[in-house]
């Protein structure tokens, strides 16, 4: 399956790596917290790790460590504009539950 961006988030992530020469890509993942497991990691990463599965949409290289593969595998990423706010919006298939805050998922 993979990882997905969609065209309005490759842009702004394409802005950030412009900003940051040295960075790869976009590390994807997940973290244990919050009421409901796991929250999502994004940030730019100038590393690449050894178990890491790379994926490529729209120009732009998501890392994504081998723990975290199986909770975001088939997500889709967005970056949606809203008011006068803005934010990534993740459309994960592998979540069976979230939070009331929105902050963290469950997976099956």
């Amino acid at each position: 399956m993979g990882i997905q961006l969609t065209e309005s988030a490759a842009e702004r992530v394409s802005g950030y790596l412009r900003d940051k020469p040295d960075a790869l890509g976009l590390r994807f993942g997940v973290r244990k917290t919050g009421c409901s497991g796991f929250a999502y990691i994004v940030d730019l990463t100038d590393t690449a790790g050894a178990n890491d599965q790379v994926f490529e949409s729209h120009g732009v290289r998501v890392f994504v460590d081998q723990d975290s593969l199986p909770m975001v595998d088939g997500t889709e990423i967005d970056f949606a504009k809203q008011g006068l706010g803005a934010q990534f919006v993740f459309r994960n298939p592998n979540v069976s539950g979230e939070c009331g805050c929105g902050e963290s998922f469950t997976t099956a």
